[in-house]
């Protein structure tokens, strides 16, 4: 973030030329010798306008451009009508850069161009000389060319940067008629060769963005070249022309930021200050000067600049992705691509498809009526690494009503599978955020939004810290045995910063009122609030006491009321945390501190026990005592959530043939209770349709009878409808900055999967035949009836199973009866399941997070 973790160096990008320029920079003397009085007046009127005597109202930044504007237009139109441009004259003087916009800065140079209807090359020399030579007596600096329309419309045609200047191209003084067709030439040129040159403008704002970095998170922003920067809102604003985008990314005035008038306009008043502080022309923001900057616009100090810097930045950036895609899809066709198909809409969940590459609504998707869906957009976008549609989040923020409290389940789940998703969960949250839907989510994110830390060793604002730590959190949700309080504990865990108070105890406070609003159990209500409070317990334990000493290893089992479950979650959120502070937080001696303190815990510790699924109903009992087939679905607890109740004789692979039946019709299981009474197998599932309505029941049973039978092979044909219609998948960025982010197929595998196996300490006369196995892994497209087939096939039975699906992360615990029982039999049958699961997907290097997914070279290993 901007000039609060210390200084950085400019990249120098040398300053551009204005277009079709013959330059010659501050040339000697004029022929005559003598220099002009008129430039001399010019020159005084600006030093005067930069000095602010005792006790005269400081002009401020707006104020200022307009007076220089005002000031320069006026010589120049003076000084042509001495040296004989005037109207019908055959002549014009043109402006382009900050001059043509209207936006001339204290020490901007002077862009012109001399245009002439192919008049005399000695009466254009003469006009020439008498308009460039008084500016350059006086030490103007002076970007110039003389050109007839047609040389400058060829200039522009292979020159990207003199294109882009006479896009801005404004008329001074002389015929305009020239002026009028130099405009309307370039304007129309550039409209008829967009698509052949878009490329070339993206390519040049991608090294434009990799020689400046992004403003927003930045130690001493480039604000003119940077990305989010004002270059971007001019490229913008020649998309604009181009009839590509609005160039205004369906940003509203009450979003953060407020638009992106508003973020322009800051970003440029800064830099009016800068250049009004340095004292010649400058547009990297360096330490030195932010508190001066901050003064002059009446913001407050150096990191209430930051923070405004931050989401202008941002705002633009968002902006500029929205344009960038919006116009590559809206170039002109040719040729044979004008007879493609329109793009096949493809459902991703209820009421949100896959239309043209973007993440938008079904057409029977009605905002108004569906609170939920803005996390169902949120999740299909992370999941499939698809961009939300600028028009879908438009409609979402003028329609969508808030959710109610607690939360239906199924917006936790969609918010749990957005949180599991990686880096991929960076680009929703951030345009959720940047058109305030975030915001309504979560009302407590704006104390933390673009709020700089306070602590050099932070690479990020707050807020983007907090996803950042979230996004390395999906990687470790293996470890542990809740992934979804990690997660979330991730997300909120430095909320209470910006609140004047200890942030750990502050944002306690607010876990505990996040907690309840999104319906959580109140012991995990308790455990998330706890999480908050301590996060930083292990860190400042194993680096600051001795771990040798029993007192420590005690005092934090104490601190902790002897929670295993909380202290795992604690080391897998130190190790993201850290990860996401910055280079080098995290590194083999800290790794090493902190497992060698919670392996002293857990030794103090007792082991946890697995639990069997609640007891069988009255109804259930009767319907398998009476045998056959039974399947029914029932309205569950949620607007889009069923029980289903299926009941088969008991054999083997009756787990694995109903979850396939599920899956075959598009119902993700998020948990099931699997249990055996009276001869059958009762399995009560609760599901989500992915797309629709729950296909009806007799189907169901007719499946399965199939399955039963053998005459329906739901393995196979789970993976054929798989190969036949694969999840859409976005290509990679344009230009991305922070490394590479190449979409994966969803729900695709972040965090490596692991079998834990735990004796059955109740039984010990059937303890060498009976094991609890847990499965932690990615979800999958029928995962559930792969692993239970894997289990079948390497002979054993499962008694009874409890099935969770928490976000992209599923808990599955088997209680088995094996044949033989013996290390050799449970690796082997550990492996087969680990055949059948997601691996998690690499991840290219990069300074901002893990070298590969859930990868770590010292996490620390907790359980089984």
């Amino acid at each position: 973030m901007p000039f609060v973790n210390g200084g950085s160096t400019s990249h120098g990008e040398p300053r551009q030329a204005g277009p079709a320029s013959d330059k010659t920079s501050n040339a000697g003397p004029s022929p005559s010798g003598e220099t002009s009085g008129a430039a001399t007046d010019l020159v005084a009127a600006r030093k005067q306008l930069l000095t602010t005597a005792a006790g005269a109202k400081r002009v401020d930044a707006p104020a200022l451009r307009e007076v220089f504007v005002d000031l320069h237009d006026f010589w120049l139109t003076t000084k042509g009508a001495e040296i004989g441009v005037r109207p019908d004259s055959g002549f014009a003087i043109v402006a382009v850069g900050g001059l043509g916009r209207r936006e001339l800065l204290p020490h901007s140079d002077l862009d012109l161009i001399l245009l002439h209807d192919d008049m005399d090359p000695e009466r254009v020399g003469e006009v020439a000389d008498g308009l460039w030579y008084p500016l350059w007596d006086a030490n103007i600096k002076l970007d110039h060319s003389v050109r007839t329309v047609p040389q400058a419309l060829q200039v522009a045609a292979s020159d990207m940067t003199a294109s882009l200047g006479l896009l801005e191209a404004r008329h001074i003084a002389g015929d305009e008629r020239l002026t009028e067709l130099l405009i309307s030439g370039v304007r129309t040129q550039w409209r008829t060769d967009i698509r052949t040159r878009f490329p070339e403008l993206v390519e040049q704002a991608g090294d434009r963005w990799r020689r400046s970095g992004d403003i927003a998170h930045r130690a001493e922003p480039d604000l003119k070249n940077g990305r989010g920067g004002l270059r971007d809102v001019q490229m913008l604003g020649a998309l604009a022309i181009a009839q590509l985008t609005d160039g205004m990314g369906h940003l509203r005035p009450d979003s953060p930021g407020r638009g992106l008038h508003t973020a322009y306009g800051r970003l440029l008043d800064m830099r009016t200050e800068l250049h009004r502080i340095a004292g010649r022309p400058r547009e990297q923001l360096r330490a030195q000067d932010a508190d001066e900057i901050a003064a002059a616009l009446r913001i407050g100090d150096r990191f209430d600049l930051a923070r405004i810097i931050s989401d202008s930045a941002r705002t633009i950036s968002y902006a500029v992705d929205v344009g960038l895609r919006t116009a590559g899809n809206a170039l002109p066709r040719r040729g044979l691509s004008k007879l493609r198909r329109s793009p096949v809409r493809r459902p991703l969940d209820e009421g949100v498809v896959e239309h043209a590459g973007e993440v938008v609504l079904a057409r029977n998707a009605i905002p108004s009526k569906d609170p939920g869906l803005i996390l169902r957009v949120a999740s299909a976008s992370a999941r499939t690494g698809l961009p939300i549609s600028a028009s879908t989040l438009s409609r979402l923020a003028d329609y969508a009503p808030e959710l109610r409290e607690p939360w239906p389940s199924e917006a936790l789940s969609d918010l749990l599978v957005l949180l599991g998703t990686g880096r991929h969960m960076v680009a929703p949250i951030e345009a959720l955020d940047r058109t305030g839907l975030w915001g309504r989510l979560l009302p407590e994110w704006g104390a933390v939004r673009d709020l700089p830390p306070r602590d050099p060793i932070h690479t990020w604002t707050v807020d983007r810290h907090l996803v950042e730590t979230a996004a390395n959190a999906s990687h470790m949700t293996t470890r542990v045995s809740r992934p979804d309080l990690l997660v979330l504990g991730a997300l909120l865990h430095d909320l209470g910063k910006g609140r004047g108070s200890d942030h750990s105890i502050v944002g306690a406070e607010l876990a505990t009122q996040i907690g309840n609003r999104f319906g959580l159990w109140p012991q995990d209500v308790a455990t998330l609030s706890a999480m908050v409070r301590h996060h930083l317990l292990l860190p400042i334990t194993a680096t600051r006491r001795d771990l040798d000493d029993p007192a420590t290893t005690r005092e934090v089992i104490d601190t902790l009321g002897g929670d295993r479950q909380l202290l795992e979650l604690l080391a897998a959120l130190a190790e993201a945390d850290s990860l996401a502070t910055g280079p080098g937080v995290w590194g083999d001696w800290k790794a090493s501190l902190i497992g060698d303190l919670v392996r002293k815990c857990l030794a103090a510790m007792d082991g946890e026990e697995q639990h069997p699924p609640e007891p069988l109903t009255a109804e259930q009992r009767r319907r398998a005592e009476a045998g056959g087939v039974f399947v029914g679905i029932e309205p569950g607890d949620g607007q889009h959530t069923h029980v289903v109740t299926m009941i088969t004789p008991d054999q083997p692979g009756a787990l694995s043939r109903m979850a396939g039946v599920l899956s075959l019709n598009g119902l993700r299981c998020r948990s099931a209770d699997v249990q055996a009474h009276a001869g059958s197998v009762v399995n009560t599932f609760r599901v989500i349709p992915l797309f629709g309505d729950p296909p009806d029941a007799g189907l169901l049973r007719q499946q399965l009878l199939q399955a039963t039978a053998g005459t329906l092979d739901v393995v196979a044909r789970i993976d054929a409808r798989e190969r036949e219609s694969p999840i859409p998948v976005a290509p990679p960025p344009i230009a991305d900055t922070e490394g590479a982010s190449v979409a994966v197929p969803a729900l695709f595998a972040l965090a490596p999967p692991r079998v834990l196996w735990f004796d059955v300490p109740d039984d010990p006369q059937r303890l060498h035949t009976r094991a609890i196995m847990e499965v932690r892994a990615a979800d999958r497209i029928g995962l559930l009836c792969r692993i239970a087939a894997e289990i079948e096939r390497h002979g054993a039975t499962i008694e009874w199973a409890n099935v969770q699906t928490m976000g992209g992360t599923v808990i599955d615990t088997f209680c088995l009866v094996l044949g033989e029982d013996s290390p050799a039999v449970r690796q082997a049958l550990a492996a087969g399941v680990l055949t059948v699961v997601p691996p998690p997907q690499p991840v290219s290097s990069s300074p901002d997070g893990p070298t590969a997914s859930g990868s770590s070279r010292s996490g620390v290993p907790i359980g089984g």
